[in-house]
């Protein structure tokens, strides 16, 4: 069971995601230039959105900080090991095949105790592995391989919902990765796109009257877009790894919403250009997941005094109505949301509510139909 989401959405002057130069990134598609923002770019916007979703306890957090985040954990369970915490918290690490080393960079993290990359880790395997090494550290430490053993258990439990929807790969401990049950595209604009340049000054507030020039002079680079976005969930894949059903309706919601309502942070303090969709559809599918980006190929062309986000919604819908009808793959159900008047192609293909209204459908039906599995 499949959730596809489908997103039109209009973007400002803006830079959300920049490139080696600082500029925002492009792709050519269709023989043309589009805006592009990278699916890490959006997953990461939708990561920082969960927690006002669902509760911290279900969450990670992808760092390299882990040698603290569990010897708090130690410290906050067991107060008579603080002195110790940090020295069990790496030793526990260590046992899973994490390199530990002191942190180069400047500031406070200076020397502190970091694994060598981001460790994507689940609130509940911060728990257990302070556990772990109270456990140890309380009795005697196991052999090398069962101790080994003992902290890949960890890992390989119920999976906190962002990690079982984006995933987890360890190059030190290949067998403790999880795969992803979502994915999510790179986004491009269904438009052709220019690059632009804002050349810009900044004055002195205290400079003398005798000298009027500018303090700093610079470029910074932007365009504006009507985005397509689309993402995924495998549904059953996300419920294997969550190991219930009531967790995974829950999970697979607030990813939609997350997908929905995010954006990125790049300059969004210079442009301001944090918007919402014009139209988002979801469908449930039971076959497998159909990205219909290749209903812009053509790039779209404001015309007659129809925007640019509007056309790009009726060819959306054309192009799902003719994947239904050319290859048979009709949804279980589905639906849209849009903040223009309702699109009679789109009313063909899918309801018409609000993002409530969906919330509630959708849940109401993954619950029935994972109930029937």
């Amino acid at each position: 069971m499949f959730i596809d989401l489908y997103i039109i959405q209009n973007v400002p002057p803006s830079n959300i995601n920049r490139d080696d130069t600082g500029s925002p990134k492009v792709a050519y598609y269709g023989g043309a230039l589009r805006s592009r923002v990278s699916s890490q770019a959006w997953k990461r916007a939708m990561r920082e959105t969960f927690p006002d979703l669902l509760d911290s306890s279900r969450l990670g957090k992808r760092t390299k900080k882990s040698v603290e985040l569990i010897g708090k954990a130690i410290a906050a369970k067991r107060p008579d090991c603080a002195d110790d915490a940090m020295d069990m918290a790496k030793d526990v690490l260590k046992s899973a095949g994490f390199d530990v080393v002191k942190s180069d960079r400047a500031g406070a993290d200076e020397g502190s105790d970091t694994t060598e990359y981001l460790i994507f880790i689940a609130a509940r395997e911060i728990e257990a592995l302070a556990d772990l090494a109270i456990e140890w550290k309380d009795g005697s430490k196991p052999s090398k391989a069962a101790a080994g053993k003992a902290v890949a258990e960890v890992f390989h439990g119920v999976q906190a919902v962002d990690i079982a929807l984006f995933g987890r790969m360890l190059a030190d401990a290949p067998d403790l990765n999880t795969d992803a049950s979502a994915q999510v595209a790179h986004a491009i604009s269904v438009d052709k796109v220019t690059p632009e340049y804002d050349y810009f000054t900044a004055k002195d507030d205290c400079a003398p009257d005798d000298n009027a020039g500018a303090a700093m002079i610079d470029t910074l680079g932007f365009n504006s877009s009507t985005l397509y976005r689309y993402a995924t969930v495998n549904v059953t894949a996300l419920q294997e790894q969550l190991q219930d059903a009531s967790g995974t309706v829950e999970g697979a919601a607030a990813f939609v919403e997350a997908f929905i309502r995010s954006m990125p942070t790049g300059k969004q303090n210079t442009f301001a250009n944090r918007t919402l969709p014009q139209a988002c559809v979801v469908m449930l599918r039971n076959r497998q997941p159909i990205n219909a980006v290749d209903a812009f190929e053509d790039p779209v062309r404001a015309e007659d005094g129809t925007p640019v986000s509007r056309i790009a919604a009726i060819r959306l819908a054309d192009r799902l109505d003719q994947i239904q009808t050319v290859y048979g793959d009709k949804p279980i159900q589905a639906w849209y949301v849009t903040t223009e008047h309702p699109v009679a192609e789109l009313d063909a293909i899918a309801a018409n509510t609000t993002l409530s209204g969906l919330q509630t459908e959708l849940k109401a039906a993954l619950s029935r139909l994972l109930a029937d599995a």
